[in-house]
């Protein structure tokens, strides 16, 4: 697997693990009720964008996967890998 698969992983897995924390240090905040009303909703809707920042997240990174033809790298071997992998650098 080349850099490039590396790379959109790592960026995903890093994205999705900021997201989380988000969600987990705002759903403390919720359910501490130490805020107003309007504090509290401005809450529960980045909780929800959030939650969906995720879910595009990863759907997107699988379309990048799928895009750029990573789906064949995922279960290769040796030299079939670096076969694969000329094939796609060279388009």
């Amino acid at each position: 697997m080349n850099l490039l698969f590396w790379g959109l992983t790592v960026g995903s897995i890093g994205k999705v693990f900021l997201g989380v924390g988000v969600l987990i240090a705002h759903g403390r905040l919720v359910h501490e009720r130490t805020v107003n009303y309007l504090v509290l909703k401005s809450y529960h809707t980045e909780h929800l964008l959030t939650v969906l920042g995720l879910v595009m997240i990863v759907i997107g990174y699988f379309m990048e996967i799928y895009f750029y033809n990573f789906v064949s790298m995922l279960n290769c071997f040796g030299t079939d890998c670096a076969l694969n992998a000329a094939v796609i650098l060279s388009r």
